[in-house]
């Protein structure tokens, strides 16, 4: 029998690969994808349980399919993902609502968990989180201009303030011939972008060749027609000098590095289990921008950790000014349940959420000055279509990464088509980010 499945898909990008996958094992199926939960026989929720506002998030979701479910319009309710992985007792005894539950090492199973529940059976299963990744075809849910590409599962760094190694397990990389194979496909279907992702991709292949192998991997997929190539995430002590050889010189690559370093002080760092120390980060990041020039920065931040107090804080602030990272997410300390930071002292989340929203003030003249020294510069963007409210072309530079980053608006006389490059000299500024005008080379 045919059953109508919606998915909703939460949290990060390797989140949404694992929906994608789990989409075409339900096509593959004969079952029926749909968009809106309402009308379909199955609900699958694919959950984030990182820190409190995704684990609020998830929640939120499995209770509004619970409405539908309990006006007759929704038949079954399936919970996959981080928040199951993490808390499936909890999920059983408080939200009765819910029909199935999977882990993490149990995406290969959803169309067991549907055919189940949808038979009236309370479906669980939890597989091996350490297993070797799965090859999944997967059902592309973003634009088709670009689509990510998960090279490993899991991560052996074992930050203390962090859950994911608890519920992705180890980090496995996957055979390098797969993850090309797959990139053959994306190529062949139109993908333009191609967003490499992992928890920590610098550290790729190291488990099955015995040495770092993300610039090998990236040397093989510039062969392929892709125009552009963007990596998420960079970790610090991971960055060889063949890798910064290979992003400084391969075209395809951008020059756009996602180095999430957390804090700069050097006892946070120690208590948090990072390694290297300030002084290391601030030579690296000199080294990358000798090296690469142009580059934009992206790294996340938290405010609250553990060993913080007021000196600590402004040294990050001070931090961050001196190098000017011109992207930054900026997040307050979460205790997580489980991890050695939650056993630590530290300041109240208040108090964390006040120094939080003083660094994105920091970071906000730091976008200014960004922003300032790119007027009057052309750059490449990539057209994503037309926002009627701003009457302009929107689109992203090298610069930009889509749904975490800003846009650049420019106009132009000329239709341009979503999925096309096109090259843009920056005018100005929008609310915090770029505008510019279609540039046309006078004959």
């Amino acid at each position: 029998m045919k059953y109508r499945v919606a998915f909703i898909a939460l949290g990060c990008a390797k989140n949404l690969v694992n929906c994608e996958q789990m989409m075409a094992q339900v096509r593959d199926a004969g079952h029926i994808l749909q968009s809106d939960p309402e009308g379909a026989d199955v609900a699958v929720i694919n959950t984030c349980g990182f820190i409190d506002s995704a684990k609020e998030e998830a929640i939120s979701n499995i209770l509004a399919m619970g409405e539908l479910k309990q006006e007759g319009k929704l038949k079954k309710i399936i919970v996959t993902g981080c928040l199951s992985q993490r808390y499936a007792e909890e999920i059983e005894e408080e939200l009765p609502e819910v029909d199935g539950i999977l882990g993490t090492g149990s995406y290969s199973k959803i169309v067991e968990a549907i055919e189940q529940t949808m038979l009236g059976a309370d479906y669980r299963s939890f597989e091996d989180i350490h297993a070797p990744v799965e090859e999944i075809d997967r059902v592309l849910t973003t634009p088709p201009w670009f689509a990510y590409l998960r090279i490993a599962e899991g991560c052996d760094n074992r930050c203390a303030y962090c859950i994911i190694p608890f519920l992705r397990g180890r980090f496995r990389s996957r055979r390098m011939e797969d993850i090309v194979n797959e990139a053959k496909g994306l190529a062949a279907r139109g993908v333009k972008e191609l967003i490499i992702v992992a928890q920590d991709i610098t550290r790729y292949g190291i488990d099955l060749y015995g040495k770092r192998s993300l610039s090998a991997l990236l040397r093989e997929l510039c062969k392929l027609d892709f125009h552009w190539i963007r990596l998420h995430y960079l970790y610090p002590d991971e960055l060889d000098d063949e890798l910064i050889r290979t992003i400084a010189e391969e075209p395809k690559i951008l020059k756009y590095l996602d180095i999430p370093i957390q804090h700069c002080n050097d006892t946070v760092l120690k208590k948090m289990h990072r390694r290297g120390d300030k002084q290391f980060l601030l030579e690296t990041f000199a080294k990358l921008k000798r090296e690469i020039p142009n580059a934009v920065f992206r790294t996340s931040l938290i405010t609250g950790l553990p060993g913080e107090g007021e000196e600590e804080f402004e040294e990050l602030c001070e931090f961050l000014s001196e190098v000017k990272l011109q992207r930054a997410g900026v997040f307050s300390f979460s205790p997580q349940e489980g991890t050695e930071a939650a056993t630590m002292e530290f300041v109240d989340t208040e108090e964390a959420q006040r120094r939080a929203e003083l660094l994105v003030d920091v970071q906000s003249r730091i976008i200014d000055w960004y922003n300032e020294e790119t007027l009057g510069e052309v750059l490449e963007i990539l057209c994503e279509g037309f926002d009627p409210q701003a009457q302009m072309y929107v689109g992203r530079s090298y610069g930009e990464s889509p749904d975490i980053d800003g846009r650049v608006y420019f106009t132009a006389d000329a239709e341009i088509m979503a999925g096309t490059f096109v090259p843009v000299r920056i005018t100005g500024v929008m609310d915090g980010e770029l505008t510019g005008e279609l540039w046309e080379v006078e004959a």
